[in-house]
């Protein structure tokens, strides 16, 4: 079969890998088994302990994102290896301070709220500015964001108007490296999906299944089905997409009006 994405032999740099389940670790699987070399980062020493049997011979660097200069850190020591050019970067990062459990977005700490923002918004600015001189001149960056800003859900809290910020940030990076290269910057707006991350939301599993409901076909969304689009997007084959949010939730946000779900709001009963 032709290789349709051209991937093999190019390297592409993974964040956010945190265990089978994470969104980031299908991204890296299907780019491995096209034939690309990936090289992983993860979050502290650890992470990189807990995942040694799954990332077994494969390269793994720690960067912690909060950490001022961390970024410029991971840059230097993935070039100091010889691993750059990178074709790609794939930032599936974020964190959001729920140990206290829901609270209303009105009551939100100052601390929560820039602390997720560094970690889940600003961090692709710094990876990007970092990595800006090891990137091949074609390379794609994709990030992770939410299938709809326009949504209020109660548990997700202030994480709605990071991911918005992330967002945004992908827009105006797209734009600034336009300037002097033809790398892209790309948002994956993915459905709900069942990660590790998110069963750390309030009341996450009653969301998700009600937005199973709202899909078109019934079904909620695979997190390979997540990861296939992500690594359309760091392929050549998408060369005309930037600075864009490809929505990948199976028909979720077109059917609030499912005559299934207006049945049982207005007759719970029958």
């Amino acid at each position: 079969m032709p290789d349709f994405l051209h991937l093999a032999g190019q390297t592409f740099l993974v964040l956010g890998v945190a265990n089978r389940k994470s969104v980031a670790w299908h991204i890296a699987k299907t780019l491995e088994e096209q034939g690309a070399r990936v090289i992983y980062s993860v979050r502290s020493e650890a992470r990189r302990k807990s995942l040694e049997t799954l990332l077994a011979d494969k390269p793994v660097f720690v960067c912690d994102v909060e950490e001022e200069g961390a970024a410029a850190r991971l840059a230097a020591e993935v070039a100091a290896a010889g691993l750059a050019p990178l074709h790609g970067l794939v930032h599936s990062i974020a964190f959001a301070n729920y140990s206290e459990g829901f609270r209303p977005f009105d009551e939100t700490k100052r601390t929560d709220f820039l602390q997720a923002t560094a970690v889940s918004a600003f961090s692709l600015v710094e990876i990007t500015r970092a990595f800006k001189p090891h990137l091949a001149r074609h390379a794609s960056i994709v990030t992770i964001g939410i299938s709809s800003l326009q949504v209020t859900p109660d548990n997700y809290g202030y994480m709605g108007p990071i991911k918005a910020a992330l967002e945004s940030a992908t827009r105006f990076l797209a734009k600034s490296l336009s300037a002097t290269s033809e790398i892209r910057v790309n948002v994956i707006g993915a459905g709900p999906l069942k990660t590790s991350a998110s069963a750390g939301i309030p009341g996450y599993i009653e969301s998700y299944l009600y937005a199973e409901k709202l899909t078109f076909r019934k079904r909620n969304l695979a997190t390979q089905e997540v990861a296939d689009a992500a690594v359309f997007l760091l392929s050549e084959r998408s060369s005309g997409i930037n600075g864009t949010t490809l929505v990948v939730d199976a028909g979720l946000g077109s059917n609030y009006f499912d005559q299934e779900i207006i049945r049982l709001a207005m007759r719970p009963e029958r």
